[in-house]
C-alpha cells in the first residue's frame, strides 16, 4: 500500500471532494425546492377568498369557474379523477388554519360587524406533473389544477452540479496524468538500485518531475564515470603490482642470507595476499544484481572452501545436512566460508571450528574470548584486534561485503565460551 500513498491520496482526495459537493448540492437541492413549494404555496390564498365568496354569495359554478380561470385556475369536477388524485397524488405541501371573516348584522339596535370563524384546510398535491390545490372547509371541498404552473424541475442545479463535477475530475485526472511519469520514474530508480546502471532517467518537459528526472541522468552519469575510473584503477594497479612483486620473489631466492631471504619472501608474499583481497573486494563490490548465481549443495561449497583454506580436516567439523542448497556466486561464497575458517581457527583456543546449521542460517562455532569489540567494528577495513597476527584485517569485511551481494548479513553472538558467527 505504501507503494502507491501518492495515488491513494489523490484518489481520497477526490473522493472527498465528490462527495462533499454531491452533500452540499443536495442540501441545496433540497432548500431551493422547498422554497419553491413555499413560495406557490401561497396561491391558495387567492383560490381561498374566490371559494369563499363563492361560498357566501352563493354565486353560479360558471361565475365560480370564470374567477379561477382569470388566474389560470379550474376546478377538477371528475368525481373519478378527484378521488384519484388524492389517492395516487404526491403532497407538497399542507396546513390548516382558521379563516376570520367580518359580516354585517341587524338586530333591534342596528347594524353591526360581527366576525365569523371559520376552519379551513389546503393541500398542494402534485400529480402526472400537475399541482392542484385541494381546499376543505366546513361547507364543502374543492380540488382546482393550476394550469400555468409545474413541478419543481432541478434542472439548473442538475447542471450546475454536472458542471462541477466534471471540472473536479477532469482536474483530478490531469493531475493523475502528471503523476504518471513519477511513477515510472519510481521503476527506474528501483532498477537502478538493482544493478541496472544503463538505465536512462532523461524525460522530454520542463515539469518539476522531468527536471528531477534530468537531474537523476546527469547524476547516474557520473556515478557510472566514478564507477568505471574506480574499476579501472583498481584493476591496473593490481597489475602493475604483480609484475614487481613477481620479480622481487624471484630476486629473493638469489640472496645469500637464508633469513633475509625468509623475511622478503614472508614480504612479498603477504603484498600477494592483499592484491588478491583487494581483486576479490572488487569483484564483490562491482555485482550488482544475482542472474549469475546458481543454485548448489551447502556441503559442496563448504568441501571447497575447506580446500583453499589448506587446513587438516581434522580441524573443520561439518554438521549440514546433504540436501541443503543455496543460490550463490560458487567463487565468492567459497572464500567468505573460507575465511571464517581461517578466522575461526586462527583466534580458537583449540583451532577447531564447527560448521552447522542453526534455524536454517549457516553458523561457525570456535572456542575461545569472546570478541573485545561490537561486530561492526570488525567488519570495517584494516581492523584487527592483535597487530602482530598475519593478516590485514579484510578477513571480516570481505566475508560481510560477501554475505550483502548475496542478501544476508553477518551476525555474532558469544555463549558458554563459544564464539558463533551466523550468515543470517
Amino acid at each position: 500500500m505504501n507503494k502507491h500513498a501518492v495515488l491513494i491520496t489523490v484518489l481520497f482526495a477526490l473522493g472527498v471532494s465528490l462527495l462533499s459537493v454531491s452533500i452540499i448540492f443536495l442540501e441545496f437541492y433540497k432548500l431551493n425546492r422547498q422554497q419553491y413549494i413555499d413560495n406557490i404555496f401561497t396561491k391558495y390564498s387567492v383560490i381561498t377568498q374566490i371559494f369563499t365568496q363563492h361560498m357566501q354569495k352563493a354565486n353560479s359554478e360558471i361565475m365560480l369557474e370564470a374567477n379561477l380561470a382569470v388566474y389560470n385556475f379550474k376546478i377538477e369536477k371528475n368525481i373519478n379523477s378527484v378521488k384519484n388524485i388524492l389517492r395516487k397524488g404526491t403532497i407538497l405541501k399542507k396546513e390548516g388554519f382558521k379563516r376570520v371573516d367580518e359580516a354585517l348584522t341587524f338586530n333591534k339596535k342596528g347594524f353591526y360587524a360581527q366576525k365569523v370563524y371559520s376552519d379551513l384546510q389546503a393541500t398542494m398535491i402534485k400529480f402526472n406533473d400537475d399541482i392542484f390545490f385541494h381546499l376543505e372547509t366546513q361547507g364543502g371541498s374543492v380540488l382546482i389544477q393550476d394550469e400555468k404552473l409545474q413541478p419543481y424541475r432541478p434542472w439548473n442545479i442538475l447542471y450546475s452540479y454536472a458542471t462541477i463535477i466534471a471540472i473536479i475530475s477532469i482536474s483530478f485526472f490531469l493531475v493523475l496524468q502528471k503523476l504518471r511519469p513519477l511513477l515510472r520514474l519510481r521503476r527506474k530508480i528501483a532498477q537502478f538500485g538493482n544493478g541496472n546502471l544503463n538505465i536512462s532517467f532523461k524525460m522530454n518537459g520542463s515539469d518539476e518531475i522531468a527536471m528531477i528526472s534530468n537531474e537523476l541522468e546527469a547524476t547516474r552519469g557520473k556515478i557510472s564515470t566514478i564507477l568505471e575510473s574506480r574499476t579501472l584503477f583498481l584493476r591496473n594497479i593490481m597489475h602493475e603490482l604483480k609484475t614487481p612483486i613477481a620479480k622481487g620473489t624471484i630476486a629473493t631466492q638469489m640472496l645469500d642470507s637464508q633469513k633475509q631471504k625468509d623475511r622478503f619472501a614472508s614480504i612479498f608474499g603477504r603484498l600477494e595476499s592483499l592484491i588478491t583481497e583487494f581483486a576479490m573486494i572488487e569483484e564483490v563490490t562491482s555485482i550488482h544484481d544475482q542472474k549469475n548465481f546458481k543454485e548448489y549443495r551447502l556441503i559442496d561449497i563448504i568441501d571447497g572452501a575447506i580446500d583453499m583454506a589448506m587446513v587438516e580436516r581434522t580441524s573443520v567439523s561439518v554438521d549440514i545436512p546433504a540436501n541443503e542448497k543455496i543460490l550463490a556466486s560458487y567463487r565468492l561464497y567459497t572464500t567468505g566460508i573460507k575465511n571464517m575458517i581461517d578466522n575461526g581457527i586462527k583466534y580458537s583456543t583449540d583451532k577447531h571450528v564447527k560448521i552447522t546449521m542453526i534455524k536454517n542460517e549457516l553458523s561457525f562455532e570456535s572456542r575461545g574470548k569472546c570478541i573485545a569489540h561490537p561486530l561492526h567494528y570488525y567488519i570495517e577495513p584494516f581492523t584487527k584486534d592483535n597487530p602482530a597476527k598475519n593478516s590485514f584485517g579484510l578477513g571480516l569485511y570481505l566475508v560481510d561485503s560477501i554475505l550483502k551481494s548475496h542478501g544476508q548479513v553477518l551476525a555474532h553472538e558469544y555463549e558458554r565460551g563459544v564464539n558463533r558467527f551466523i550468515f543470517a
